[in-house]
């Protein structure tokens, strides 16, 4: 299955509780949160309050993940705040074990991050820690930067390692994720979307950029189609369907699934 995964470091924080019931209604699959300490990325974002903020809009995942000099620092505030599941960063710890069993034993999910210039084979060893690989497609610490091509090579070779050790570990994309990237990202192995700017900077909201015309459910691997936010009208109002009955706080219907599945082909 495909899953998609607004990221609200691009929406606006104004109205954030809007936005986010926006597209979880809908039928996004889980919330992003974007956390950067200005050390291991150039930026600041978010702290726990926010995710102590959105728990009560939903019982769906909130995914935080950790771009930080030193995740264990911030676990247990997450946690606390509602998190479900916690990504930390490859690069920033020599040996993940004992972080990712720590996380595990709080009941959470564990993820592992690494970036475009980590050699994909380093996170080999630590697959069968991990409910979750995140290859990043672009240099984490802003939004709205273009998919790094190579990336789908990276993501090849992820696939093969995670069906060796892992079958069951998802693996996410992150950066540049759109309507022209997913279709590729998918193709190369990748079953889980996060998507900030192609959701929250869509011209006419959230809800528009995930809805479409419904998928069939005869194709195999349909993944989140993203409407470009430059060329909105490729599909027809009159055809599209509509947003699913079913609120982001708690509701997962197979009907919301089914329309955020999208053939990239349509």
């Amino acid at each position: 299955m495909t899953f998609i995964a607004p990221s609200i470091l691009a929406a606006d924080f104004s109205r954030l509780g809007v936005q986010v019931t926006e597209a979880l209604d809908a039928g996004a699959d889980r919330v992003h949160v974007d956390v950067m300490d200005g050390h291991f990325v150039p930026n600041l974002s978010m702290g726990a309050v926010v995710v102590k903020g959105l728990r009560p809009i939903t019982a769906r995942p909130l995914e935080v993940h950790l771009m930080v000099q030193d995740p264990a620092k911030f676990l247990d505030g997450f946690v606390k705040a509602g998190a479900d599941s916690l990504i930390v960063h490859l690069e920033v710890l020599p040996d993940p074990r004992p972080l990712l069993a720590h996380i595990r034993s709080l009941g959470k999910k564990a993820g592992l991050a690494f970036n475009p210039d980590m050699r994909v084979g380093r996170v080999e060893p630590y697959l069968a820690d991990i409910e979750l690989a995140l290859c990043m497609t672009v240099f984490p610490g802003f939004g709205g930067q273009a998919f790094i091509p190579e990336s789908l090579d990276r993501l090849r070779a992820l696939r093969a390692l995670v069906a060796k050790h892992n079958p069951a570990c998802e693996i996410e994309v992150d950066g540049g994720i759109d309507h022209r990237t997913a279709p590729g990202a998918a193709a190369a192995g990748a079953n889980v979307f996060v998507a900030g700017t192609a959701i929250y900077g869509h011209p006419t909201g959230a809800a528009a950029a995930i809805n479409g015309r419904r998928a069939s459910h005869q194709y195999r691997q349909s993944i989140p189609r993203l409407n470009d936010c430059a060329q909105k009208s490729d599909v027809p109002s009159s055809r599209r369907g509509p947003v699913p009955e079913g609120s982001g706080r708690g509701s997962n219907t197979s009907a919301a699934r089914v329309t955020v599945l999208r053939y990239w082909n349509e």
